[in-house]
């Protein structure tokens, strides 16, 4: 390009303004280009990654308070499963009576059973609910001594049937008592059956003819009703005479005392029975009907419901790290899902548990803490002093949170990753101060949501001071 300008003077000057000017700006493009260029081995050590350093975080001072928190469900406590010992009732087979035994009045879930409740009908004949720790396991009959006669005997007085004497056999004022019971509840007590009557008259009319076979033989009649002859002439045939007179009136008193005592063993068993069936002995009561596993017209074989304590518990199952810490007795803080909270205390730590009831049976039944496995689940039984307005929860979740311990006031606190164990047992942190590291001894106290309470052992420790948790 041919730049031309004016001559003289003036314009001259106005040339060197031009020149001056282009000079400035292609120096000043030449240094800003010269800044935004680099080498490729200044762009290589550009994108290199820093120098790795410890990661650390403060030590904080603050109150540290130590949990276990889970989630539980509100169950009615202390099932247990409720079968018939026997038979319900006794068959007469002076009537037709061929068909099986069937539930007519199953079970009503949900119903308080107190001594003396009808629990089920079976064929018409009661269920009864007593308080007693030995089982049902036999047919209650006059004459009939144990442990079960003597419970039975308590169980009536209690219901106001007096007995007699809580001995523990069972007299005809047992059988007196059975009788008003039954009837005071609108059922027929366990008479004895046409079989019993028949055989019953039968020893009678032994005992009777027994009497009379004795009376005949001192008489010395025969059966045709003529005199014996007992006075003989001959004296040998005489004195034979008066020997086998004898023997046949002490044969004779021998089957009256066999016949007697026939009818006294079985009139010691007979009068008013309590089949085996008919009763189910419970150790606590009032229980409250859980499970009912039998319907109209079933069979009443194996269970048939499962009753629980009238008061309702929380059951709950936390991994085993957490069941280490815990202990029975411990208090626990429960809150309901619509914001209520109640106080429980654990009362059961391990074990099995089971819920018993209808539909939550496979929460936690037969849940075990296995005692070699240490992370196995511990389940926990939670028991509430006042239930009554958490029985309106029972089926719910509810949140369980068991305090383990608060620290005195603030504490100095590190995360539990921070804390390292030497080789002799002693715990330190790893202090980053001044660009170098330094181990600092310290005791470890409560550990909580991944915080530790630290104290120095014996070197400073402060707020603030930054801790190594990783690299």
């Amino acid at each position: 390009m041919n730049l031309r300008f004016p001559r003289g003077p003036k314009h001259r000057g106005s040339q060197v303004t031009v020149i001056v000017g282009t000079v400035a700006l292609v120096g000043a493009g030449g240094w800003l280009a010269g800044t935004h260029m680099q080498s490729p081995a200044d762009a290589a050590a550009a994108h290199q990654p820093p120098k790795a350093g410890p990661v650390t975080v403060a030590v904080t001072r603050q109150r540290l308070t130590a949990d276990v928190v889970t989630q539980g469900s509100v169950e009615f406590g202390a099932p247990k499963s409720v079968s018939l010992s026997g038979p319900v009732g006794f068959a007469d087979s002076s009537k037709e009576e061929t068909g099986l035994a069937l539930v007519t009045k199953a079970p009503t879930e949900g119903d308080v059973l107190t001594e003396g409740s009808v629990l089920m009908q079976v064929s018409g004949r009661p269920v009864f609910v007593l308080q007693g720790s030995v089982p049902m396991y036999r047919t209650l009959a006059p004459g009939t001594t144990g442990d079960d006669v003597r419970q039975m005997q308590s169980a009536l007085r209690r219901l106001g049937h007096d007995p007699g004497a809580v001995t523990g056999h069972y007299g005809q004022g047992t059988a007196a008592a059975v009788t008003h019971w039954y009837e005071g509840k609108g059922f027929q007590a366990q008479k004895p059956t046409a079989n019993d009557q028949k055989q019953l008259g039968d020893l009678e009319q032994g005992v009777t003819e027994a009497q009379l076979g004795l009376l005949q033989t001192q008489t010395g009649r025969n059966e045709d009703g003529n005199e014996g002859d007992t006075h003989n002439s001959d004296t040998g045939t005489s004195s034979t005479s008066d020997a086998v007179h004898k023997l046949e009136v002490k044969s004779a008193q021998e089957q009256l005392k066999q016949a007697n005592q026939a009818l006294s063993s079985f009139t010691a068993t007979y009068g008013t029975k309590v089949p085996p069936g008919e009763v189910v002995f419970l150790p606590d009561l009032p229980v409250r009907v859980g499970k009912v596993k039998v319907h109209l017209g079933d069979n009443p074989e194996g269970a048939v419901a499962t009753v629980t304590s009238s008061a309702v518990v929380v059951q709950a199952v936390v991994p085993g790290t957490d069941g280490t810490l815990l202990h029975k007795g411990m208090q626990a803080r429960i809150e309901t899902t619509d914001g209520k909270h109640f106080t429980g205390v654990l009362a059961q730590v391990g074990g099995s548990t089971a819920t018993g009831d209808a539909g939550k049976e496979g929460a936690y039944e037969g849940q075990e803490t296995d005692s070699t496995d240490p992370s196995a689940p511990v389940p926990l039984v939670i028991s509430v002093p006042s239930t009554g307005a958490l029985k309106s929860q029972a089926g719910t979740t509810v949140k369980v949170t068991v305090d383990l311990g608060s620290s005195k006031g603030a504490v100095l606190v590190v995360p539990v990753a921070a804390v390292h164990t030497t080789a002799d047992g002693n715990a330190e942190l790893r202090v980053q101060r001044n660009k170098k590291v330094v181990d600092v001894p310290v005791r470890v106290g409560l550990s909580a949501a991944g915080q530790v309470e630290v104290t120095p052992d014996g070197s400073n420790l402060a707020e603030g001071d930054q801790v190594v948790v990783g690299q």
